[in-house]
């Protein structure tokens, strides 16, 4: 592949012709069949992958999202991060692929921080304008979201005024439902590795939270293992900035967890709560 080729790739399209050069020449070289799987969806990445020749097929839950043609970068924030894959890629033609160990990856640039540098800046670049799209896509999603949800108090509002008839009823409690579920206080925002949140149990147990909202709590595991009474739960919600104790009932248990709906918090326990989610929230926020 020239250099012209790999210039044209954005995470190398400012790497001068030497350390471009250096670069490749760790890679090494694969050719995969027509319908070889790269990487699955949850794959922890172990290589970093150059699409030298071919199509590659880029697909979630089945369903096709992308064709990409060479040249081009597989998966490529993952590779440098260890990110779980959150896609399936696969080869939609025969493909030749320069590869590299994510190790390898990191020995070289340790060695050679003048090619580095220039990397990361375009990683970060490339990332930055990955989310700033996705901005402005969730800002177009959330004034679609503002406008169903005045159209529905509209509504609510036209059932209470009018005669009342069999469906008045479950028509006004659906409106109310799910306005009130649409409200963005509940939203959930799910912690980080390096911002964390836990639940300790009366067992000193501790199960991870994987989502929080001011009222809702999604935790990791099964009901069982949480209470015997689904209708009645506590626990010491362990944060950054110390300890709560929460209670609750168990709204839905799922394969990936249970959901539990909080009871009202006293004021000092929910401005901690309220603090953490703001931090979590302006994580996804570029400022």
């Amino acid at each position: 592949m020239s250099n012209s080729q790999l210039h044209s790739i954005p995470l190398f399209h400012d790497l001068e012709d030497a350390h471009l050069e250096a670069l490749v020449k760790a890679f090494g070289k694969k050719v995969v069949k027509k319908g070889e799987v790269l990487f699955k969806t949850g794959d922890t990445p172990k290589e970093f992958l150059v699409l030298e020749k071919g199509t590659v097929q880029i697909s979630e839950e089945g369903a096709t999202k992308f064709l990409l043609r060479a040249p081009a970068t597989i998966g490529e924030l993952g590779s440098v991060t260890g990110m779980p894959r959150n896609t399936t890629a696969t080869a939609h033609s025969e493909v030749h692929l320069l590869t590299i160990s994510t190790p390898e990856l990191q020995k070289f640039f340790a060695k050679h921080g003048d090619v580095a540098i220039p990397f990361y800046k375009n990683l970060l670049g490339a990332v930055g304008d990955k989310v700033r799209r996705d901005r402005r896509r969730l800002d177009e999603t959330r004034e679609n979201l503002i406008r169903t949800q005045k159209a529905m108090k509209q509504l609510r509002e036209l059932v209470l005024q009018s005669p009342e008839t069999e469906l008045s009823k479950p028509i006004f409690e659906a409106l109310d439902e799910n306005i009130e579920k649409n409200r963005r206080v509940h939203y959930r925002v799910s912690p980080t590795t390096t911002y964390p949140a836990e639940v300790r149990l009366d067992d000193g147990a501790k199960l991870p939270v994987l989502e929080v909202s001011d009222g809702y709590l999604k935790l990791a595991g099964k009901a069982d293992r949480l209470t015997k009474d689904r209708s009645y739960w506590a626990g010491v919600l362990a944060l950054p900035m110390g300890e709560i104790l929460v209670s609750g009932r168990i709204e839905r248990e799922a394969r990936d967890g249970v959901v539990v709906k909080l009871d009202t918090l006293v004021d000092e326990h929910k401005q901690k709560l309220d603090d953490y989610t703001t931090q979590l929230q302006l994580l996804d926020y570029v400022v």
